[in-house]
């Protein structure tokens, strides 16, 4: 099964309900692993899902299986997220609302990149912002023909800073006051009158 849902080549595809439920297994499962943690049982998941525990396990035949879909699941939203901020090409401020939603996706899901972690599986936000390189070159482009953003700002320097913020405040559960401020502070760096 690829991350989209589709078979892979020589299998047979998903069948349009298989598809929803495959959906909200993760939705549920995103929703349960935010209240209860990510060692949260796979029961509460179907619970609810409104699915029988079977159905979890014969999309996600492990928790940690579970897990990495959860994340997987995340970044194809953060992708969406950040393609219809490139699409709206008058937003100047768009690139601060990206690294807000960078920040915001990465503390709460940190319960689940801690018990994947426990299986040897480490997210790295550097790594998912990679994927999400030709929406930052847009964005940062943009905000800097704005005004919004210093000239001499890079993509490789962007990327750079709102991962090591980003990675720190998973790794010690910042606060939503510090992980604002830290973004303050972030923001202002990067602003044509920031910190020199």
């Amino acid at each position: 099964m690829s991350r989209d849902g589709l078979a892979p080549k020589g299998e047979r595809p998903l069948r349009a309900d298989a598809l929803r439920n495959r959906a909200r297994i993760l939705e549920a499962a995103e929703a349960v692993f935010a209240e209860q943690g990510a060692s949260a049982a796979t029961d509460a998941v179907a619970a609810r899902a409104g699915v029988a525990i079977g159905t979890v396990f014969r999309h996600f035949p492990t928790k940690p299986d579970l897990l990495k879909a959860v994340v997987m699941n995340l970044q194809d939203r953060i992708v969406g997220e950040a393609d219809a901020m490139v699409r709206d090409e008058g937003a100047v401020s768009a690139l601060f609302e990206f690294c807000t939603l960078v920040m915001d996706a990465g503390a709460s899901h940190r319960a689940v990149f801690e018990r994947l972690a426990e299986t040897g599986v480490q997210v790295r936000v550097a790594e998912a912002l990679v994927r999400l390189r030709p929406a930052v070159e847009v964005l940062l482009e943009r905000a800097r023909d704005g005004g919004a953003v210093r000239n001499d700002l890079t993509t490789d320097e962007l990327i750079a800073l709102l991962a090591a913020v980003c990675q720190e405040a998973i790794a010690d559960g910042w606060n939503a006051e510090f992980r604002r401020r830290a973004l303050d502070l972030l923001f202002e760096g990067m602003r044509p009158n920031g910190f020199r």
